[in-house]
């Protein structure tokens, strides 16, 4: 983590009457993409409220670019929202809302304007700026709640459930856009889902809630480490590959359009490489595989989606 934290979790408890949301927990987010996990009443959500100041805790603390946002507005003015549920105008236009809401946020008038443009563009909203957002498919009402939340150029957006309602492909679009928003724009995110697989190929960080707890937290790229199979993507021949690494005692088996080494620690790489040129195959990359964060909640005796 670089400097000092964005957000800080301390002890921190959230009750609904009888029922404990948020049962203290203590977690740091920094700079990044950072993931938010759990299931459905995990307290994810409850969580990112509590760092917008729209819940106080019932005990222990939250803090935001180191000040309680419950009483504090300018920390609320450094971050954006992103709610998993539709909360959009449907009656004006995405540039007309856009623009209004990078004003409430701060920006003056000639600014807000150019701001909402660049915003536009880049969730890909800029050819349907001026059509009523009624009239939005379910992805593009996405993309317009990711633009609201960081068209005042927040240092931190947080994402709640941001592929609800998409389909796959959708979803494909809205993660390599939460990822570019990181990139372009230089804007750290906390993305909240309880689908493992947006995680792993979104953030650098996690944080697992199960049942208002942190159960798990760290670096993706720590949890899923590389384990001892070797991956030889290959385009055909695979028989062939598979047939040439026996008859050098090598075992393999075919996943797709991969052959698989398991038990490989860099010993057999030489006679691998010889079997590839025999059996004619055209090698795409050679990797180890990395360990899955599904196997890791298998591990955990977790059930996570």
């Amino acid at each position: 983590m670089h400097g000092a934290p964005l957000l800080e979790a301390d002890n921190l408890t959230k009750r609904y009457g009888k029922v404990l949301a948020l049962d203290g927990v203590s977690f740091t987010v920094g700079e990044g993409i950072t993931g938010l996990l759990g299931p459905n009443g995990a307290g994810k959500s409850t969580a990112i409220k509590l760092f917008l100041g729209l819940l106080k805790p019932t005990r222990g603390v939250a803090l935001a670019m180191d000040a309680m946002p419950w009483r504090d507005v300018n920390a609320r003015s450094l971050i954006g929202y992103m709610p998993e549920h539709d909360c959009l105008p449907t009656s004006i236009n995405a540039s007309e809302f856009l623009t209004h809401m990078a004003q409430v946020s701060g920006l003056p008038p000639g600014r807000a304007r150019t701001r909402a443009s660049d915003t536009m563009r880049h969730v890909g909203l800029d050819e349907a700026r001026y059509r009523r957002i009624g009239e939005y498919s379910t992805g593009m009402k996405q993309r317009v709640k990711l633009a609201q939340a960081i068209v005042h150029d927040p240092r931190l957006v947080l994402l709640d459930e941001p592929t609800a309602g998409l389909d796959p492909g959708g979803r494909e679009e809205m993660l390599d856009l939460v990822k570019r928003t990181g990139r372009d724009f230089g804007i750290s995110v906390v993305l909240s889902s309880h689908l493992m697989g947006e995680v792993e190929r979104t953030c650098d960080t996690i944080i697992v809630l199960e049942a208002g707890r942190v159960t798990l937290s760290g670096s993706v790229s720590e949890f899923t480490e590389n384990t001892d199979v070797l991956s030889v993507d290959i385009d055909g021949r695979h028989e062939e590959l598979i047939s040439a690494l026996a008859g050098r005692g090598i075992a393999a088996a075919r996943e797709g359009n991969s052959v698989l080494v398991e038990h490989e620690d860099g010993r057999h790489l030489e006679s691998i490489q010889e079997a590839l040129i025999e059996a004619g195959a055209p090698l795409r990359r050679m990797a180890y595989r990395r360990r899955l964060l599904t196997e890791i909640f298998r591990d955990n005796g977790q059930t996570n989606d």
